[in-house]
């Protein structure tokens, strides 16, 4: 019962607050420079919903893809990424076949994180 009461009063701040007339702006400041540069307005419009529908979950950004978005944003894709982004203390801990499957799914995480960073530059964002 407490989790709606503080779903609706979250909704009542966002109601008074102006939040959805600055998400209105946002987006359609976004999907009109997307248009000046040629890029899909679907695509803006869609990416920027799922970043309002998590913000109103109270999902936070993914630590892991700020840290790959700050390495990509400073140095460029690197030949290095995966060594750069373990978790040394971690890593050395974990026995041979750990390590392999501690890569594996960094890896993993990383080519999301690129995708997903790749699709942000790609529209802008």
């Amino acid at each position: 019962m407490e989790d709606i009461i503080d779903m609706a009063r979250a909704a009542k701040n966002r109601l008074k607050s102006n939040y959805w007339a600055e998400c209105k702006k946002s987006i359609d400041e976004n999907t009109t420079e997307a248009k000046n540069r040629g890029v899909s307005e679907i695509k803006v419009k869609s990416e920027l919903s799922k970043r309002v529908k998590n913000e109103i979950k109270g999902e936070k950004q993914d630590e892991f893809y700020l840290k790959v978005k700050k390495l990509l944003d400073e140095e460029g894709e690197v030949s290095d990424a995966i060594g750069r982004l373990t978790d040394r203390e971690y890593y050395n801990t974990l026995g041979y076949e750990e390590k392999q499957r501690y890569s594996l799914e960094l890896s993993s995480k990383y080519l999301a994180a690129l995708n997903r960073y790749r699709k942000e530059k790609e529209l802008g964002l």
